[in-house]
C-alpha cells in the first residue's frame, strides 16, 4: 500500500511559494486544512503532494497558478515555453536521447554536448 502524505505550500503576495511543510491529510477529517494552515500563518496556503496533484510538487520559488490549479517552476530560459499538460517548461528543441550529456546554450538556443 502506498501512503501519500499531504504537504502545504505557503504563498507570498505574488503566489510564489515561500515554504512547504508536511501537514494533516486533507481526507483525515472534515477540516479544511488549507484554510486552517493559511489562517494560522496569515498567508495563502495550498495543499500539494508528490503524486501529480496540482501537476507538480510545490518547491520554494515555484508559482501557484490558480487558473491551471498547478504549481509551476521558474522558467529556466527565456526561449523555453510552458507545456500546458505538465506545467513544466519545454526547450524549443528536445534534448537528444543518444546517451551523451548535454547542457542548454541559450545564446544559440541549442543543446551542446558536454565533453567529459
Amino acid at each position: 500500500m502506498v501512503i501519500i502524505m499531504d504537504y502545504y505550500a505557503f504563498l507570498d503576495e505574488n503566489n510564489v511559494v515561500t515554504e512547504v511543510i508536511p501537514g494533516k491529510d486533507q481526507g483525515s477529517d472534515n477540516t479544511d486544512w488549507e484554510q486552517w494552515y493559511g489562517e494560522f500563518r496569515g498567508q495563502v496556503c495550498k495543499r500539494c503532494r508528490t503524486d501529480g496533484f496540482r501537476k507538480n510538487y510545490a518547491s520554494i520559488g515555484y508559482t501557484y497558478d490558480a487558473t491551471r490549479d498547478a504549481f509551476i517552476p521558474p522558467q529556466p530560459y527565456p526561449s523555453w515555453t510552458l507545456n500546458e499538460d505538465t506545467c513544466l517548461w519545454d526547450a524549443p528543441t528536445p534534448m537528444p536521447t543518444d546517451g551523451q550529456l548535454y547542457y542548454w546554450d541559450e545564446a544559440t538556443t541549442s543543446w551542446v554536448v558536454i565533453n567529459g
